[in-house]
């Protein structure tokens, strides 16, 4: 088993709480993990990329070479543009369709979306519409994983069980919500197949 993954957006979308949770399914499964720092200006709004390896293997490197991750997940559609060429032949990139408007010049988001598909395997969702449906707006980057998780090499339950410990300490709603928002992702996309 073999999961290279890069996480994109900008800084205060849960970039964080996305490599928590792969991370502590990895780590509770016995599994090898090594994940980059996160990058960027997450104070700011700025943009913010982490690299994270997975595998049965010991990982040698936390950093993903260009053309080799299996999976690029980005909670911002702009932020997916930056790390498309990381993209493996067949890997997939999975984004949120609300762009974050924190520039004056942000581009079109037509044009974002055109870039996007030309990607064969690619799944745009909203994923703030599906958080703020199930009355949890804070867990779409939750959302995120959801919908990504049918391309992750991981077993789909140890995402549900980190975040049972993830978030323990914050009261079952809460872990229950995330979970939602883990299933909503999920099912988007296993209905787009």
């Amino acid at each position: 088993m073999k999961a290279d993954i890069i996480l994109s957006g900008v800084g205060g979308q849960g970039i964080l709480s996305i490599a928590a949770t792969i991370g502590t399914a990895a780590l509770q499964k016995g599994l090898f993990m090594k994940q980059s720092e996160v990058h960027g200006m997450s104070q700011r709004g700025g943009d913010v990329s982490s690299n994270m390896r997975v595998s049965d293997k010991p990982v040698a490197s936390d950093l993903i070479p260009l053309g080799k991750a299996d999976v690029v997940i980005s909670v911002e559609p702009m932020e997916a543009l930056r790390y498309i060429h990381y993209l493996k032949p067949g890997g997939w990139l999975i984004t949120n369709s609300k762009p974050f408007n924190n520039i004056s010049n942000y581009p079109n988001i037509d044009e974002i979306y055109k870039e996007i598909k030309k990607i064969k395997n690619h799944i745009i969702i909203d994923a703030d519409q599906i958080a703020k449906d199930i009355k949890s707006a804070r867990s779409s980057n939750i959302v995120m994983l959801g919908a990504a998780s049918p391309y992750i090499d991981m077993e789909y339950e140890s995402f549900k069980d980190a975040l049972k410990t993830i978030f323990a300490g914050k009261g079952q709603d809460v872990v229950d919500k995330n979970i939602e928002a883990l299933e909503k992702g999920r099912e988007f996309t296993l209905n787009q197949k």
